[in-house]
């Protein structure tokens, strides 16, 4: 398993359209990916678990892969979030 901590860094958060790129991205990979924040675990798959994190600007979030290619998804979702969703 790999894991990693992300912060959201685009100051509106993660809303609709980084939700979307999101989970578009972790679809490329067959490992399981998940986000968590406080008690919350989402799947990173799904957009509508993504948005229901409510995770606004400087949040922490925990990124979970675990799959034959877990180091890759993992390093693909970090990217978008080390480049503010391409927001800014």
């Amino acid at each position: 398993m790999t894991e990693k901590m992300l912060t959201v860094r685009n100051r509106a958060g993660i809303h609709a359209r980084p939700a979307a790129l999101i989970a578009q991205t972790a679809n490329k990979f067959t490992s399981e990916i998940l986000l968590e924040k406080d008690s919350i675990t989402v799947n990173a798959k799904s957009i509508m678990g993504v948005i229901t994190m409510a995770a606004g600007y400087n949040t922490v979030i925990t990124l979970k892969a675990d799959g034959s290619d877990e180091k890759q998804a993992a390093a693909a979702i970090f990217q978008l979030f080390e480049n503010k969703f391409e927001e800014e």
